[in-house]
């Protein structure tokens, strides 16, 4: 499994649903200032500002499990998801600065916290919260075969496109 926004950002408009549906399935206190695992936002490229949405990004090979020192995270074989027991975190924060998203954060307990994928809800044959929530359709959740073919589709478009422009 795996998270893709349409590359070209098109359909986020940066609500923020994704980041509420996230801290109420997973209890976020924002009071005690922790924050959700997803978070919108706006990017300002030049004229054009890019709407996106991002979390962890439950990579092949993840640095955050290399680097933490207690083996507090690791793959889901069953999902792909990049998830966690804290029973052994010492709040060392290895794992936040090996990862070049920031997906990890801390609690008020000082262990570490992250995006599961809402590995619950997708075990049993439910979308992620975020994904779910989404009213514009620019998250989803798709397995890895999936995920690649409609990378793959999208990059021959994008080069479809800019070979029109440059006929033009």
């Amino acid at each position: 499994m795996g998270f893709i926004i349409d590359l070209d950002l098109s359909k986020c408009s940066a609500c923020g649903a994704c980041a509420i549906a996230c801290m109420d399935q997973n209890d976020i206190d924002i009071e005690s200032g922790e924050g959700p695992f997803r978070m919108a936002g706006v990017v300002e490229n030049g004229e054009k500002n890019i709407y996106l949405s991002i979390a962890c990004q439950h990579c092949d090979e993840p640095a955050c499990i290399v680097a933490c020192p207690c083996a507090c995270l690791k793959k889901d074989p069953a999902t792909n998801f990049t998830v966690f027991d804290t029973t052994d975190c010492i709040g060392c924060h290895s794992c936040a600065i090996a990862c070049p998203f920031g997906a990890p954060s801390f609690g008020p307990d000082g262990k570490m916290r992250k995006c599961d994928g809402c590995q619950v809800l997708v075990r049993q044959g439910l979308e992620p919260a975020c994904v779910a929530t989404c009213p514009t359709g620019a998250l989803s959740c798709r397995d890895e075969r999936e995920l690649k073919q409609a990378l793959v589709r999208r990059s021959l478009k994008a080069i479809a496109n800019q070979l029109g422009a440059v006929g033009k």
